[in-house]
């Protein structure tokens, strides 16, 4: 089985799972409790903590609010930040933005949205227009779940405090964390990560929060995590991320380079009179939006899963959607009938060069078989 939908989840990294294992077979205290076991439990979520933000953030100023996974991440930021005025993001958003920012509008938020370029990017000039003295909060994916348009978010949230100093500024990054070489500026307020999507293990992320900016908790309960999130602290989940993200960028440059290749390879042997690309040049090298037109791009993923091969439609997240077609490929001016050939593919560093020159060889016969069927 040839395995290409790493956007949606990866492998859990084995060294990093035998690293963390002993939390949850022998260490498995609960890390609030004063005696000696639980408080050294605290100690290692602590150190994790400061780990995982040093990959990343300035620790002097940032703090790290450990989450059961970027969906919970992505909420906190908008129900918890977008409190007042309103609130901008944009029409590329994952579902745990978009569907929030939805929730926001249904309770009374003024919620305003920003229109894409055709490679899934913002049209940050349109963003900007949208801000005013009244907006609270603007979210701006970093790399676009579905194309893999990267945001300049560094960028565009200095732009945004320029218009208006008070609004906070939150990111989505769950593609571009472990991926790509990047650290927050000052001007990014919040920044929301997942583990599984580096080889941790799902139900663990966290949003990342400029230590002077205040939001109120999204959960209540104990008040773990400094209050801001409470619930007994997933020790096991929270160690395996923490080693799983240090391999990660130990590797970074590498494995980036390496995928790299894969993308190029992958892109020369599909054919391009079955498959439209649609991810831009300067897009993330892990994700790969192509377009079989005049297929149904569910139909197809299924027939090369039989043959062996996973990958993807588009957002995993967004699968249980009743709507036949990516609002994100619409928002980008693809029009339904090609957008109902979507197929994503993404990538991890372990993949190999072979794999993938045999994946575009299925994908070519799956595609050029059902053509030749409705021909």
């Amino acid at each position: 089985m040839i395995y290409l939908d790493n956007a949606a989840t990866t492998k859990p990294n084995e060294e990093s799972v035998r690293a963390a294992e002993k939390f949850i077979l022998s260490e498995y205290y609960n890390p609030s409790a004063l005696y000696a076991e639980g408080y050294n439990l605290h100690l290692e979520i602590k150190k994790a903590r400061s780990n995982l933000l040093s990959l990343i953030a300035d620790d002097e100023k940032y703090s790290l609010i450990f989450t059961s996974g970027g969906t919970e991440a992505d909420n906190q930021a908008i129900f918890c930040g977008g409190k007042r005025g309103n609130v901008v993001t944009t029409y590329g958003e994952h579902a745990a933005v978009f569907a929030a920012m939805s929730e926001l509008k249904l309770r009374g938020t003024e919620v305003r949205f920003a229109d894409l370029n055709a490679d899934g990017s913002v049209n940050v000039e349109k963003l900007l227009s949208l801000v005013d003295g009244n907006t609270s909060l603007v979210s701006v994916i970093h790399v676009n779940n579905e194309t893999g348009a990267i945001n300049d978010v560094n960028s565009i949230a200095a732009q945004v405090k320029i218009k208006n100093g008070r609004t906070l500024f939150h990111s989505d990054g769950v593609q571009a964390f472990g991926k790509l070489p990047f650290k927050l500026s000052s001007f990014v307020d919040l920044y929301s990560v997942s583990a599984h999507k580096i080889g941790g293990i799902k139900g663990c992320g966290a949003l990342i929060k400029r230590k002077q900016t205040v939001i109120k908790p999204y959960i209540y309960g104990g008040g773990q995590e400094a209050g801001l999130r409470s619930g007994t602290e997933n020790v096991f989940a929270i160690k395996c991320f923490e080693h799983a993200a240090i391999n990660k960028y130990r590797n970074l440059k590498s494995d980036y380079e390496k995928v790299c290749r894969l993308n190029k390879i992958l892109i020369s042997k599909l054919d391009n009179s079955l498959f439209k690309v649609l991810s831009s040049d300067k897009a993330s090298p892990y994700i790969i939006s192509v377009i079989a037109d005049g297929l149904r791009g569910e139909t197809v993923m299924h027939e090369l899963n039989d043959r062996g091969l996973i990958i993807g439609t588009g957002s995993a997240c967004s699968s249980n959607s009743k709507k036949r077609y990516s609002r994100v490929l619409l928002a980008c001016g693809v029009k339904e009938n090609m957008a109902d050939g979507a197929l994503r593919i993404s990538f991890s560093a372990e993949n190999t060069a072979h794999e993938i020159e045999e994946a575009a060889g299925i994908m070519n016969t799956v595609v050029k078989n059902r053509k030749d069927i409705m021909a």
